[in-house]
């Protein structure tokens, strides 16, 4: 499932960053200084670059836990690393067994287009992804269940749900883009 992230905020909008303030007082001032670089390098938030990061964590088979603005990122001791977007439940594996897998990730300074492999849910303090193509559950042992669980309450707290609305892009047949 292909979804497009709104890498644009308004002013007056909590910072992507995940600060908790608004845009215009924490990192919008950093972006108007930088305006010689080009505008992929204008972006203060790359996923591209967070997903890098957790791959490498995943190469070194050490467990890594973190969030940035809607998004979830962790590796276990296995080696298998995961991006999770919290607004819609969805989720993509960008390590195997230490192992880099190529992150379906378009990146522009407009928007972010992910091709989703999964859903997942927390249930009975467990974490459990469906496959977009064939419907299938499965259980990811070894996955932080807890800290999710605390990320996700997290963002839910600092974004309003017109904000988490607003950050997918739906086409013309209602569909995630």
């Amino acid at each position: 499932m292909y979804s497009k992230i709104m890498a644009k905020i308004g002013r007056n909008q909590t910072c992507p960053c995940g600060s908790g303030k608004k845009f215009k007082h924490c990192c919008l001032p950093q972006q108007q200084n930088s305006k010689t670089q080009t505008p992929a390098a204008q972006m203060k938030i790359s996923l591209m670059a967070e997903i890098e990061k957790i791959q490498r964590a995943a190469a070194e088979k050490s467990e890594q836990f973190y969030e940035l603005g809607v998004f979830i990122f962790f590796s276990m001791q296995n080696g298998d690393a995961w991006v999770l977007e919290v607004s819609e439940s969805d989720a993509v594996q960008v390590a195997d067994g230490g192992k880099a897998l190529e992150p379906p990730v378009d990146e522009n300074p407009e928007t972010i287009e992910i091709n989703w492999s999964h859903t997942f849910a927390v249930k009975e303090k467990k974490l459990f992804l469906t496959a977009y193509d064939d419907k299938e559950e499965s259980l990811l042992n070894g996955a932080p269940t807890q800290q999710i669980n605390a990320a996700i309450r997290r963002v839910i707290k600092r974004y309003s749900p017109d904000v988490l609305s607003q950050i997918h892009v739906h086409d013309t047949d209602g569909k995630g883009a």
